[in-house]
């Protein structure tokens, strides 16, 4: 799971980028690295660290240049080396290419074998130098072919924006996991992102709209191009909704402060409980609990107060980090918990120990009963597709009974979503969905683990 931006303008973008890439913090805070196109052709810039550490005046006059892309890391697997930052920038067959990439492949240590095998050398330890060095292998005068040859070689998923000579480039998976949004700026520059925030700060017309799955845009001083390829089969990571898009994204016909909302409504039908207060696990729980407490009658109270400047929790290395942010990101607040039962929204249970911390220190501070109510099902499966979830054995609910879980993390009860209720707040097809983390079909098989 990562961030990606790419901007064709007619003016200079650096800082366009690095206020987009800003308003992506949220996708990854392990590295950060613009790339520009300008008249001494490719200019990077990549480092590890947030994207306000990073960059500076010096660094724009620098990345002085009309087309760009951005990128923000959140590692799922190899650890944060500033080799590992994107974008990436390779030279072949007389040509620059540079390229970012959200998501993961599921058979990058097939496809990385073959090319070393056939010479290739690799400075990186991440799936997106694969995508890259196949998309420079297969160019043969035809950009546009080049990325269908290795759209048809790379399985799993990825969203991809690209700088070619003084083209800005994208494609994305035929199964659209990994969101993608393109748009206008009020100057009429080309936009595309991760997510619609990006589009919508530096300034929106009303042309804003998902790429498609399996779709190749090509933006030049000809106009903006659009391909399709590959057999579309819908399969939008659902997780992208539950936890990681900001409250104000709508990815692929779904808003996700909205679905949050209605989980909370559906879930507080589902496991109604008597209490005092409904609080959430801010940010991505807080419409989950408004929800809750607007269909349940049950007043809705902030609970836990939240440090800004920490990031998110599930996104850190290592689970020793994870405990520590915890404490610093979120502290109970005393005067609300003391001497009240307690309905506790979040989004989500991964490894358990977050709400473990929680639920503990919020009984330290008071509260007489805390009552946990998750707005997804409990995740049984890892992701092969870009979230930190590799291994089965730290998923808490692989290994526990709903009850068992209770037991672990301290509640007085606990429940979660069915999968019917998180589907109807959706208001979409079942099928256009992947549930994988949920119910373990696998819409690409992850063919490079033996964990499901």
């Amino acid at each position: 799971m990562s961030a990606i931006i790419g901007i064709y303008s007619n003016q200079d973008v650096s800082k366009k980028l690095f206020y987009g890439l800003n308003s992506l913090q949220h996708r990854g805070q392990e590295a950060s690295g613009i790339c520009v196109y300008n008249e001494d052709g490719l200019v990077l810039d990549k480092d590890n660290g947030l994207v306000y550490d990073h960059f500076n005046d010096e660094s724009f006059e620098r990345l002085s240049g009309k087309i760009g892309i951005g990128h923000v890391r959140y590692a799922t697997a190899n650890k944060p080396h500033v080799y590992n930052a994107q974008p990436l920038l390779a030279f072949a067959r007389g040509r620059e290419f540079a390229l970012a990439h959200d998501g993961s492949l599921v058979n990058d240590e097939e496809l990385r074998k073959k090319l070393s095998d056939e010479g290739a050398l690799f400075q990186t330890a991440i799936d997106t130098e694969v995508i890259l060095s196949l998309v420079a292998r297969s160019y043969d005068g035809d950009i546009v072919e080049a990325i269908k040859k290795t759209m048809d070689t790379i399985e799993g998923a990825y969203s991809v924006v690209m700088l070619f000579d003084n083209k800005l480039v994208a494609f994305r998976d035929p199964n659209g996991f990994r969101p993608l949004v393109i748009g206008e700026s009020v100057d009429g520059e080309i936009i595309i992102a991760s997510e619609n925030a990006p589009i919508e700060i530096i300034g929106r017309d009303d042309n804003m709209r998902d790429v498609e799955p399996g779709e190749i845009i090509v933006v030049d001083e000809t106009g903006l191009h659009s391909y399709h390829h590959g057999n579309v089969n819908k399969k939008h990571c659902i997780f992208e909704y539950v936890y990681f898009a900001r409250n104000d994204a709508n990815l692929d016909g779904v808003n996700a402060y909205n679905f949050r909302r209605r989980c909370g409504e559906e879930l507080a039908k589902e496991a109604p409980v008597d209490a005092d207060l409904v609080i959430a696990v801010p940010d991505s729980g807080t419409p989950g609990a408004m929800g809750y407490a607007q269909e349940s009658g049950i007043p809705f109270a902030e609970g836990l107060v939240k440090n800004r400047y920490m990031g998110r929790t599930f996104i850190k290395t290592t689970q020793e980090e994870r405990e520590l942010a915890v404490k610093l990101k979120l502290n109970p607040l005393e005067v609300v918990l003391k001497d009240k039962k307690i309905i506790v929204v979040d989004d989500s249970i991964v490894r358990g120990t977050t709400s473990r911390n929680l639920i503990k220190r919020m009984k330290e501070a008071g509260a007489k009963e805390v009552h946990f109510r998750i707005i997804s099902p409990p995740v049984m499966y890892p992701c092969y597709y870009g979230i930190d979830t590799p291994s089965r054995k730290k998923l808490i609910a692989a290994n526990y009974s709903i009850e068992e879980i209770r037991e672990r993390i301290g509640a007085d009860s606990l429940a979660f979503i069915s999968m019917e209720g998180m589907l109807k707040a959706s208001k979409l097809d079942e099928d256009v969905f992947c549930k994988a983390c949920f119910d373990g079909d696998y819409a690409v098989w992850p063919k490079e683990s033996d964990e499901v």
